[in-house]
């Protein structure tokens, strides 16, 4: 069972960080270079370095990019990569990233300035795709190796992987397959070229063969490393979500700017209330605004004590906790509608510190404009003089207080400052209502609102309102009228079908929509079939991505069917088979997901504005940044601050957050890291040289490059 960690906060004040570096220009002495801690991606377009990109900008690792399609780009040449300070040499960056392994035209001068660079400073390179060629050390595919799809392929770290910078994974690296008819990955498969100096760190069996071929690698030749990776992805698919980080830490000898970990984490709305079904015949949901057939009483989904016991004894197997977003009121109704008895509160409340609990406003009504309800879709009323009637700020303040004094008054562990209103209303919601009500942030200042849950799908970047700062909370397909899995498959298919096949036509009017379904699924089988694997794959996409913003969903999905559970299980049980313990899911409350997404973003706008600069000279890093700003590093296992261990593990290394003062403090590392930090070493199991060497001419009818995919699974809807 994986660990799960519930903070990573790094709370010292360290700007300097040691570097364990190669033998040669590593040296720290007078005359060591200067290494500036910035990455220098070249890229064509494609999607590969596009991938990488996006892996640096999430983990707020600072990079230049080169686009090699424009005309007035910068020739990369010997000054453009290294020059001279303080009578220094100073080589601009820690890392080169190229869309292969040469891009250039023959004899280009660019790429001997690159070769040159790499030799002089010992800088790694990043072949984010490349043909499989003896110029990359591996073999031609035509002899003994394989060119083509590997859609649904499990590809493995080896055993110098899981020693090296894939340490982090448990073994399985699994090629992904969402759609049979659409081809989604390419690769080339082939063994190292007699007596190359390479080692394989993830590979595959090579089709029709009792061998195995490279896909990602090291090349060592001519005082240079390359890093040879022979398959085409794109930054949604989950081959490379799994493997970026260890991209990234090769190419960095681990220590660099920004940090990367793995989150998740589960809201659960309306507790203690009930939440309407859906209405299989109506095609709404009776109790909604917009579902008014006098005839039809509302059919509420509530849980039972029994679904509280089945909470507890999952997040004890999984080692996860829920956030539960609770409405007193629905126990104060309850209670009055039964004599004073409510079975649920009272089995939540004695499991009461089993979970966290968010304050979701007392009776969960509408907090925006007040809602004309006499027209179909509702639209805010509006007083004689045309102006818009909101609710009031007392009227919003009251919901929010009374349901904190509910809370504490049953014992419930909160943290006041958090909240989520009901439909995150309040704010801005389109088309009606665009913008917030101006009496929210008057009321959530009253109540000392420091975090506000808002719809991930709406407002997907924070901002604030009042006080308060939004925490963007993803929204899972798993509805919150239904309790039933049958239900779910009901209302899924009235969305996403078109009028001809009975459905709502959403999808006929908004064709970008991903989700559309060709064809009604079978209410009996479609849920376990289409939409858990799904709304999986979604969920843990996020996880991967560096992601730390919660998802939510509602009691009902944890009553009746517990339709939840095989989506979260899912996740959890999917990224528990391929992450080793070292890298458990990070599962943070609401406020700290908070203060992650701010710090986070005020560390984007630093970068962006160039006031972040960090350099290497021997073993010491420096990193100068405004007063103030909370600084992100990740450093070797083992490093200390003043005797004082450095950072949180994670993943195999330390790395956190600290502000920066403006004062300088050394971290030192270990022995160990320092003689070994960056470097790898052969493999003689993949060195191949027990076979021949081959033709190292082109084979006939061979493209050294071939077309970069175009397909994007970008996951959300």
């Amino acid at each position: 069972m994986k660990r799960t960690l519930r903070t990573a906060v790094l709370t010292v004040g360290a700007l300097i960080a040691a570097l364990g570096l190669p033998a040669g220009p590593a040296q720290a002495d007078d005359t060591a270079p200067r290494i500036d801690l910035r990455v220098l991606v070249v890229s064509d377009g494609g999607p590969s370095t596009d991938a990488i990109a996006a892996e640096l900008t999430a983990a707020g690792t600072p990079y230049t990019e080169i686009d090699l399609t424009s005309a007035g780009r910068p020739v990369i040449d010997a000054g453009f990569l290294a020059d001279t300070v303080d009578g220094r040499p100073r080589a601009k960056y820690q890392a080169v990233v190229l869309p292969n392994d040469n891009p250039f035209p023959a004899g280009s001068t660019e790429m001997t300035a690159l070769a040159t660079y790499e030799q002089t400073y010992a800088i790694p390179q990043v072949d984010a795709y490349t043909y499989a060629r003896p110029e990359a050390g591996l073999q031609y595919p035509i002899y003994g190796g394989y060119s083509g799809g590997l859609d649904g392929v499990e590809a493995q770290v080896t055993d110098a992987g899981q020693a090296g910078p894939f340490g982090y994974l448990d073994g399985a690296v699994p090629f992904e397959d969402n759609d049979p008819a659409v081809g989604e990955s390419y690769a080339y498969l082939s063994r190292p070229v007699a007596g190359a100096d390479f080692t394989s760190y993830v590979d595959a069996a090579i089709p029709g063969q009792s061998t195995r071929g490279s896909l990602v690698g090291e090349y060592r030749h001519d005082g240079r490393r390359e890093l040879v990776v022979t398959f085409v992805y794109n930054q949604y698919q989950q081959q490379f979500r799994l493997l970026a980080r260890g991209i990234v830490e090769w190419m960095t000898g681990g220590v660099h700017l920004g940090a990367s970990r793995n989150y998740f984490a589960v809201h659960v709305d309306d507790v203690f209330a009930a939440d309407d079904r859906w209405n299989t015949e109506l095609n709404c949901t009776p109790g909604d605004v917009d579902c008014t057939d006098p005839n039809v009483e509302p059919d509420p989904i509530r849980m039972t004590p029994d679904d509280v016991d089945h909470a507890t004894a999952w997040q004890t197997a999984k080692n996860f906790t829920l956030d539960l977003a609770y409405n007193g009121a629905g126990s104060v109704d309850h209670r009055e509608d039964n004599n004073g008895d409510d079975a649920l509160t009272d089995k939540f409340l004695a499991d009461r510190n089993q979970f966290r609990w968010i304050n979701h406003t007392y009776s969960h009504p509408f907090l925006g404009c007040v809602q004309d309800t006499s027209v179909v879709p509702w639209r805010c009323a509006t007083n004689a003089d045309g102006s818009t009637q909101w609710v009031s700020r007392n009227d919003i303040s009251d919901e929010i207080a009374t349901n904190r004094v509910w809370g504490e008054s049953a014992g419930l562990p909160l943290e006041n400052g958090e909240l989520v209103t009901g439909e995150h209303s309040g704010m801005k919601v389109l088309p009606q209502q665009p913008v917030d009500n101006p009496n929210l942030a008057l009321a959530l200042d009253d109540n000392d609102i420091a975090w506000l849950g808002s719809d991930n799908s709406r407002e997907p970047a924070q901002r604030q309102v009042g006080p308060a700062t939004t925490v963007p909370r993803y929204p899972m397909n798993v509805f919150y009228n239904a309790g039933r899995a049958a239900e779910q498959v009901d209302e899924y298919n009235w969305i996403y079908t078109g009028r001809a096949q009975g459905g709502s036509g959403i999808c006929e009017d908004n064709p970008a929509t991903t989700t559309c379904l060709t064809a009604p699924l079978d209410t009996a089988t479609g849920y376990d079939e289409v939409i858990v694997p799904l709304e999986k794959r979604i969920a843990l996409g996020h996880v991967l991505a560096n992601d730390p913003k919660p998802h939510f969903i509602h009691q009902s999905n944890l009553a009746e069917d517990r339709i939840a559970y095989p989506v979260l299980d899912g996740v959890l049980d999917g990224y528990a088979a391929l992450f080793a313990e070292n890298t458990p899911v990070v599962n943070l409350r609401m406020k700290d997901i908070g203060a992650e997404l701010r710090r986070r973003a005020a560390w984007q706008a630093a970068l962006q504005a160039g006031e972040v600069t960090a350099h290497r000279i021997g073993d010491t890093v420096t990193v100068e940044a405004p007063d103030g700003l909370a600084v992100t590093v990740t450093a070797p296992t083992g490093t200390t601050l003043a005797g004082t261990a450095f950072g949180d593990a994670y993943a195999g290394a330390v790395s956190g957050w600290t502000p920066s003062s403006g004062d300088t403090l050394d971290l030192a590392l270990p022995t160990s890291a320092a003689t070994t930090a960056g470097v790898t070493t052969g493999s003689a199991d993949t060195a191949g040289t027990t076979e021949p060497a081959p033709d190292t001419r082109v084979p006939a009818g061979v493209r050294e490059r071939v077309p970069y995919t175009t397909d994007t699974d970008t996951a959300d809807d």
